[in-house]
């Protein structure tokens, strides 16, 4: 389904209700850069270098595209999908069952989650509706539980610390959301229904998270504007 959920104003903020869940793949699509291509590198990327049969655990896998991408390419993985949204998660079981992929799937908030050791966690566009408070404390969890030589991958929207460069890059991001199709008065309502439940961090503050987490390798693998993925290593 076509998202025209900020058509009118729902006076209400963001939430990955049934709404949300039945256009989200045309508004994440629409409304992150690249979405579809940093998702195939980040796959590729640990297609690549993670071992046979090792277990990856997508942390807010919503509708299960990236656990798709990685099903497709390595049979030998052992996937699992956390989301505390009970809608993503019938479409994203809706659409495992569709490709004949074996996923198993948990609801969960990430902070109460009940975490098992894996060699990848993967969080894409996930980690910014933390409330910072328990940012920190759940990237510690996420490094307690990763395998020795394991990696975490997070995709998020950044900030920048310069306040000149910043007022450019939000016109240009706006600039790119209307040539997806959105209006001025749906960029300006989903803004306010976003605001205080996606909160960015820097590239500087995502570094220094990973870090003092405990990872001791961390590198940007993915930039457009105020998007960026990092890989960090244990």
């Amino acid at each position: 389904m076509k998202d025209e959920l900020f058509k009118q104003d729902l006076k209400k903020q963001f939430e990955f209700d049934k709404n949300v869940a039945s256009v989200f793949d045309d508004m994440i699509n629409r409304s992150v850069p690249f979405y579809k291509e940093n998702l195939e590198l980040c796959a590729n990327l640990i297609a690549k270098i993670i071992s046979k049969e090792a277990i990856i655990c997508d942390l807010g896998c919503s509708s299960a595209n990236f656990l798709i991408f990685l099903a497709n390419l390595r049979k030998d993985f052992k996937l699992f999908g956390v989301d505390n949204s009970p809608s993503m998660l019938d479409i994203a079981r809706s659409k495992i069952k569709a490709y004949g992929l074996d996923v198993k799937f948990f609801e969960a908030n990430l902070c109460e989650f009940d975490f098992f050791k894996s060699d990848v966690f993967v969080a894409n566009y996930t980690l910014q509706f933390i409330r910072p408070p328990k940012r920190q404390e759940l990237v510690n969890t996420i490094y307690k539980n990763l395998n020795e030589n394991g990696v975490f991958i997070i995709s998020e929207k950044i900030l920048y610390e310069d306040a000149f460069l910043s007022k450019n890059i939000i016109e240009l991001y706006a600039d790119y959301k209307q040539k997806q199709g959105y209006s001025k008065f749906e960029i300006a309502t989903k803004r306010e229904a976003l605001e205080n439940v996606l909160i960015p961090y820097s590239e500087n503050e995502n570094f220094a998270m990973l870090k003092n987490a405990g990872f001791n390798k961390v590198e940007s693998i993915f930039k457009w504007a105020n998007f960026e993925s990092f890989i960090a290593f244990k």
